[in-house]
């Protein structure tokens, strides 16, 4: 799996307005959809202790969901943290 792990719902806008943001940073994520697949949202709870979507990894560090991560991008914390990946 890619360094950057976004577990979302087909269904979900928060999902698709934190991809689009990973888009225009021009940076690769895997995307494990857990609309109809109950042991990946599972391993989700598991692994964000968090119940909604989307939950978003980058590199071991659970980021949480769209709106933190919009706002590291609005901090400037973003970028340095995906430059890291590459590293």
């Amino acid at each position: 799996m890619g360094k950057i792990h976004i577990y979302s719902k087909n269904y979900c806008p928060y999902c698709q307005r934190a991809i689009a943001l990973l888009k225009i940073k021009g940076v690769s994520y895997t995307l494990i959809d857990v609309t109809t697949d109950e042991s990946l949202e599972e391993e989700m709870r598991h692994r964000s202790g968090q119940q909604t979507v989307p939950q978003i990894f980058i590199g071991p560090r659970h980021i949480g969901g769209c709106d933190e991560l919009f706002n590291l991008d609005e901090q400037g914390s973003l970028d340095p943290l995906l430059s890291q990946l590459s590293l």
